[in-house]
């Protein structure tokens, strides 16, 4: 019963880090092609918030500060970021 128990709350830590992901998969996919509005202001949650994107960022187990660095790479090189694979890391 224990094993269990254990096997449904990493299910669960599965399901929310996967959850809070999307998140973030939908602010970086209006940032690259959302209306001009939708791109500023996902631009301003991705680079300039400094409470709830860090949260997030942890719940979907990701560093906020790499992300932001990866993300400013692909800004000022002007290219479209790489898939990425299921660790956040480039496919």
């Amino acid at each position: 019963m224990y094993e269990f128990a254990g096997e449904q709350r990493e299910s669960e830590m599965g399901a929310e880090e996967t959850l809070w992901r999307a998140v973030i998969a939908g602010a970086i996919m209006e940032w690259l092609h959302g209306p001009m509005r939708k791109k500023r202001e996902a631009e301003m949650y991705l680079f300039n918030d400094t409470h709830d994107f860090p949260i997030v960022c942890q719940r979907a187990g990701m560093d906020p500060v790499t992300l932001r660095a990866r993300l400013r790479r692909f800004s000022t090189k002007g290219a479209a970021p790489q898939p990425a694979g299921p660790l956040g890391q480039a496919a």
